[in-house]
């Protein structure tokens, strides 16, 4: 049986169709329908395999249109925008039963030098002595929906580690008390892995969609394994800014400055144990409770 950590590195590697088409499968982790960070890591694969010249993924903006089927596989079409002196942007649309599902921009930069500074890094406890969450008990389990004690009671490719257990503890999901929307969470891919840079920047495309809109519902004591509460994502942006290793402890440090219009807005800083900012978030979400509840979401969403 295949472990987590080579389940995601199977997903994330492609079909290459034509020279410009791919295929990617989709995984049921346990939400309703396709996990967003799944279609961010594997566009970015695509585009990534369309790059004929040594250039990095620095940035990706991305848009869900619409809810992903998990029990069908997803196909990528990159059109190779322009390859300039030093830069390359990569367009990505994806589509599944004949439809277009997401579409995004990824822009690529040739090694340079230039002026350097960051934002320093939070000072919290290292992940060594940050606990890990506690299991759900069985009993608990048992009274939830099918696709949340799957998801509950899961083993995943990455492990996270929540500082001050801030929205980890499994109390906190299902009856969220009210606090600012701020978190901190240590993680990792559990397994080591290659050395190549376009795996860690599609494993870490993945990753980041974990965690971030559900730092926006924290001030309204609301969680998305409440049945009355309906999230997804609408837009994703990731910067890509220093080297790092997706299988190494990294902190995400996440705020939401706004919530407003069934829409909430939050930000993420990712750092290295060393302190270097790696990679800086963004990302638009709808949250909606039963009274406001409307149109299906344009893709899943998990905390």
């Amino acid at each position: 049986m295949q472990s987590p950590v080579s389940e995601l590195i199977e997903l994330l590697s492609l079909e290459r169709l034509e020279q410009n088409l791919f295929r990617g499968q989709s995984r049921d982790i346990g939400t309703r329908y396709v996990f967003g960070g799944q279609v961010l890591g594997q566009a970015l694969s695509a585009a990534q395999a369309t790059m004929s010249h040594p250039r990095a993924a620095h940035s990706l903006h991305a848009y869900f249109l619409r809810a992903g089927d998990v029990d069908h596989p997803i196909v990528y079409e990159v059109d190779r925008t322009r390859d300039g002196g030093t830069f390359s942007v990569r367009r990505v649309t994806a589509v599944q039963h004949g439809k277009v599902i997401f579409f995004c921009a990824a822009s690529f930069q040739q090694a340079e030098t230039g002026a350097e500074h960051q934002l320093p890094m939070p000072e919290v406890p290292a992940p060594e002595d940050t606990p890990a969450a506690a299991p759900v008990p069985a009993d608990v389990l048992a009274t939830l929906p099918t696709k949340i004690q799957r998801w509950l009671d899961r083993t995943g490719p990455f492990e996270f580690r929540h500082v001050g257990n801030t929205g980890g503890d499994w109390r906190d999901k299902l009856h969220p008390p009210r606090r600012s929307p701020l978190q901190q969470v240590w993680f990792r891919l559990a397994e080591r892995v290659g050395d190549a840079p376009e795996l860690h920047r599609a494993l870490l495309a993945y990753a980041s969609d974990f965690h971030l809109l559900g730092t926006a519902t924290f001030p309204h004591g609301i969680s998305y394994y409440q049945p009355d509460v309906q999230m997804a994502s609408l837009d994703h942006g990731l910067w890509f800014h220093r080297p790092f290793r997706a299988d190494e402890w990294l902190l995400y440090a996440i705020d939401s400055p706004s919530a407003h219009a069934a829409r909430g807005l939050a930000r993420g800083l990712i750092y290295d144990r060393q302190g270097h900012l790696v990679a800086s978030t963004c990302q638009e979400g709808l949250i909606r409770t039963a009274a406001t509840a409307g149109a299906a979401p344009a893709t899943e969403h998990t905390p």
